[in-house]
């Protein structure tokens, strides 16, 4: 492991009347675990500039400053330069598309050229001393928008946001046959199959999962019939999207490892269209999209309901 320099200072203003410096950062969303990395790695809390306990005892419009300490950044993620398609950044998150065919992460099969590789480029040319945290991972072969929190507070707080209220996660896909009902929910247990370490199933003893499903256009193409649908994802489980489908009959085309025909896509035909949460810094509600990607494109015939509702643009 090696360290990065310190992270930025956090400001805090105050406008309670007298309250501990302890219970004011608990209910700023500051972790237990980030006040014991500032005692003992490095850190700082100060009050008006004067660095102080956590036992402090505020007055209204006091400022309170946290300089959370370096960073450890492993020694598997190491930086290099390409191009990154950000559709937004500020002090607390980078929101990107990520093209299909790049890992989010290094992983022993694919420890370079990776998302995280370029973003961690990209940090050490701007100077910003953090590792990455990925907070909305795609597979590799999943095109569009992540999310990218800038330290790990940020990261706390939004991991915190998934799990008591979600993201609002919308993806669009284009699966086997023509699915009849206009919308449904698939409601099933996923976990991993018995003698792989990639392979996943529905199966009772899995994991919780829920998928909302809307078919947003019917297509047919060299004698292909497939459906193009809109999916809100509730669970975040591996392969979550490409499992259900699967098992409903319905495989995302270009999904060999789950059944799905190959012969209009060489790869899974998903993109996260867009995410919509909570800005960890402004408490505002955001949304960030993502266009379709060329290859997406090309199995949508032009003057269909999907290009209307989707705005869509062929002559990208």
């Amino acid at each position: 492991m090696r360290k990065n320099n310190p992270s930025p200072l956090l400001l805090k203003f105050v406008s309670e009347e007298q309250i501990l410096l302890r219970d004011f950062l608990k209910l700023k969303g500051i972790s237990k675990r980030a006040l014991t990395a500032v005692k003992f790695e490095g850190g700082r809390i100060l009050v008006n500039g004067a660095e102080r306990t956590v036992r402090w005892m505020l007055e209204r419009h006091d400022q309170v400053t946290i300089e959370f300490p370096p960073e450890e950044i492993g020694d598997g993620l190491t930086p290099e330069q390409g191009v990154l398609s950000i559709l937004t950044e500020d002090d607390s998150i980078l929101v990107v598309e990520k093209p299909a065919g790049q890992g989010t992460i290094p992983s022993r099969n694919q420890p370079h050229g990776t998302l995280a590789n370029t973003v961690f480029g990209k940090y050490l040319l701007d100077q910003h001393p953090a590792t990455v945290h990925v907070v909305t991972r795609l597979d590799t072969d999943t095109s569009g928008v992540v999310c990218i929190a800038k330290n790990r507070h940020i990261h706390h707080l939004m991991s915190t946001q998934m799990q008591q209220t979600g993201f609002d996660r919308r993806y669009i896909a284009f699966v086997r046959d023509w699915i009849l009902e206009d919308a449904f929910t698939i409601e099933m247990p996923i976990g991993r199959k018995d003698g792989s370490i990639i392979e996943r199933m529905v199966r009772d003893d899995g994991q919780y999962a829920r998928t909302d499903v809307r078919v947003t256009d019917r297509f047919e193409l060299n004698s292909r019939r497939y459906t193009a649908v809109e999916l809100q994802l509730h669970t975040g489980r591996t392969h979550q999207i490409r499992v259900h489908m699967a098992h409903v009959g319905h495989p995302l085309l270009g999904d060999d490892l789950y059944g799905g025909p190959c012969d209009l896509i060489q790869r899974q035909a998903l993109h996260c269209a867009s995410i919509s949460f909570k800005h960890p810094s402004t408490n505002e509600n955001v949304t960030y999209a993502s266009e379709l990607p060329k290859d997406l494109l090309s199995l949508i015939p032009t003057q269909t309901r999907f290009q209307e509702e989707y705005s869509v643009n062929f002559s990208g």
